[in-house]
């Protein structure tokens, strides 16, 4: 029971990770139209960004606001230079050219960081389990991945549905031509909107960097979640991505920790240990392609244009 309770607290935290990628993405291609395959490399910075400024100030607070601001602006600067000029152009010139920066971001890390992984060492208030319930205890800094989700995510609807900000950003994704005969900047209003995504997925590279090694190509396979999330979720919602994204996490992480003992039962131990992965991620799919039969739009589609 015990492991149970321990395994579901592990998937919502890897859903809520995974809702901060997914966020950006489906704001950046629900609003903006735009297929951005670079994302996982802005996951990927928030990541290196949080290992040097760690290093730098000795704190790690410190260290992962400055990483969060160093992600924003560098989405901010990237839509600027490179990205605001394939808007309104075919899909596949946007997936050819944000294909292309992976491969930049990736040379460019290995120019300023080297080849070698980093690691991001956690100060000790975090490292110290925490009683939830008796006989239940649960690392800190997981336990803080989710109180921090959560209050992104509340932040991120209130943003977007409860402000005027979030006024113009859904009247862009609706009409973006009669949204700038009114008058709202919509070059503007779509360079802030890349920068949110660009924050969202650098908060997850940097909140992700301690659990895993800060390496070259990390957000690549997580990219490929994200897309998941978004199509089951609905593309351009919020809510949809919020949902789906815990469904993935905790189907994924359930089916790492339970499906090894399941299939010992009718396979070596060898055998199960290898097969258990491959059919976690397999019902990731499986559930995508039971949500694209019955609901093509998603479970929670945004409104139409």
């Amino acid at each position: 029971m015990f492991l149970l309770i321990e395994q579901l607290l592990n998937g919502l935290q890897f859903g809520l990770l995974l809702f901060l990628l997914a966020a950006g993405l489906t704001l950046v291609f629900g609003i903006m139209d735009f297929v951005n395959l670079a994302h996982g490399s802005l996951y990927m910075m928030g990541a290196y960004f949080a290992a040097t400024f760690v290093g730098w100030t000795g704190s790690f607070v410190l260290g992962a606001v400055l990483a969060l601001a160093a992600t924003l602006l560098l989405g901010i600067a990237l839509e600027f230079v490179a990205l605001r000029h394939l808007y309104g152009r075919d899909h596949l010139d946007q997936v050819l050219a944000t294909f292309g920066l992976i491969l930049f971001f990736n040379d460019m890390v290995r120019l300023i960081w080297g080849p070698a992984g980093l690691a991001l060492p956690l100060p000790t208030w975090l490292t110290t389990p925490v009683q939830l319930l008796p006989g239940v205890y649960y690392p800190a800094y997981r336990l803080s991945i989710i109180i921090v989700a959560l209050l992104v995510a509340a932040m991120l609807y209130l943003v977007v549905m409860r402000t005027r900000i979030g006024m113009l950003i859904r009247a862009g994704a609706s009409n973006r031509e009669m949204a700038g005969a009114l008058g709202i900047n919509i070059k503007l209003l779509f360079t802030l909107v890349f920068g949110l995504g660009a924050a969202l997925a650098g908060l997850a590279g940097l909140m992700q960097a301690p659990i895993l090694t800060v390496q070259i190509g990390m957000g690549e396979n997580i990219l490929i979640l994200a897309f998941v999330i978004i199509v089951i979720g609905g593309i351009g919602s919020i809510r949809g991505a919020f949902l789906a994204a815990i469904f993935v996490g905790i189907i994924d992480t359930l089916g790492r920790a339970f499906l090894p003992d399941l299939l010992r039962t009718v396979l070596s131990g060898a055998a199960a240990s290898t097969a258990a992965p491959a059919l976690s991620s397999m019902l990731i799919y499986l559930l995508m392609a039971i949500v694209l039969v019955l609901r093509p739009e998603g479970l929670f589609p945004a409104a139409k244009r």
